[in-house]
């Protein structure tokens, strides 16, 4: 469906991308993941036109688009702004795609009010300027006026992050419910991390203008390619050395010479050992209670590590308590030290 192929930016000396390779398939809900500054918005930005690359081409159902005008590439934008028109009625703004398209006025009337429906706006939300809405109501807004022109793609650029808390994960279960329901190949740009694990059917990690892993939730979060996607998804323990050799001194296959990490939901406490099984001991200095789950923070001694365990509310482990921490040393992930960035592209 979508195809960059080497694409290189630059803006003067700085080099922005760095041969960028990525095939979106079609009905794909497609994410950029990655910090501030590490090139997310610009690979987004060359795709939809807003920036021309040096060199590499963006291929569109085998159409190469690389130097097609942005009004012609049939590529809905929501921008992390909305960019609606304030002044002007919801309606307004929704059908503002299909008057420059110089359609007819009962048909884009049927467009408007038929996309409004699917995004769950009112005839008497219609009417009104979108300064009087709340920001989920123009977040809507805006995704409707991205699909209301039938576009083959629509990108989105960090467009929940103007949101509090709440109102963004009710919000992300809507658009990927929308996203199933048109079936509209997708690609999402966000820096956070559990919106593109809840979202995404594949995941790009970016780290400094290179593309670090390309994989599903799953493969990212339990498969990470490289130290910087293990660190940068979800929580970890990065393990010390002392620890690495209580591991290998308990019979746990673990190669000293690299840097060593495990996620927190791997650990287990006061489990009985399974072949394979490494039991270290510890003592709890704190906790965090989230209800669904309890946090721990467990000292073996060289370093506090954390681990999270099912609340079943009544197995509650007490600070000052000595505990066991059991892992399976085929849960660590193992990276060498000063890896180059930029593999996986």
């Amino acid at each position: 469906m979508i195809r960059l192929n080497d694409i290189v930016v630059k803006f003067g000396d700085f080099t922005a991308l760095h041969d960028i390779n990525v095939h979106v398939k079609e009905g794909e809900f497609f994410t950029f993941l990655g910090p501030s500054g590490c090139g997310k918005t610009t690979t987004l930005r060359t795709i939809t036109g807003f920036i021309e690359p040096v060199s590499g081409t963006v291929v569109v159902k085998d159409k190469d688009i690389t130097h097609v005008p942005i009004e012609d590439r049939n590529i809905g934008i929501v921008f992390q702004s909305y960019a609606l028109f304030p002044t002007m009625t919801v309606y307004d703004n929704i059908a503002f795609g299909l008057k420059i398209k110089k359609l007819k006025k009962a048909e884009i009337d049927e467009k408007v009010r038929d996309i409004a429906k699917k995004v769950d706006l009112s005839d008497e939300q219609l009417q009104k300027a979108v300064s009087q809405l709340s920001g989920g109501q123009q977040q809507r807004v805006a995704i409707a006026r991205a699909l209301v022109t039938g576009p083959a793609i629509i990108c989105m650029d960090e467009p929940l992050s103007n949101l509090d808390a709440k109102l963004r994960v009710q919000l992300r279960n809507e658009l990927k419910k929308m996203q199933k329901d048109f079936g509209i190949t997708t690609i999402y740009v966000t820096h956070d991390q559990e919106e593109a694990l809840t979202l995404s059917d594949r995941i790009a990690v970016f780290n400094k203008g290179y593309i670090e892993q390309i994989g599903t939730p799953n493969e990212v979060y339990n498969f990470s390619k490289t130290e910087f996607v293990c660190n940068f998804i979800g929580d970890i323990n990065k393990l010390s050395g002392e620890v690495v050799r209580k591991i290998l001194a308990a019979g746990g296959k673990v190669d000293p010479e690299k840097n060593n990490y495990v996620r927190l939901e791997r650990l287990h406490v006061n489990v009985d050992v399974q072949p394979g099984q490494v039991a270290l001991d510890g003592v709890v200095t704190m906790r965090e209670y989230y209800g669904l789950y309890i946090k721990y923070y467990i000292d073996l001694g060289s370093q506090i590590i954390k681990v999270i365990e099912k609340n079943d509310g009544v197995c509650i482990y007490e600070e000052g308590q000595k505990v066991q921490v059991v892992l399976d040393p085929r849960d660590i992930m193992a990276y060498t030290p000063g890896e180059k960035v930029g593999e996986e592209g």
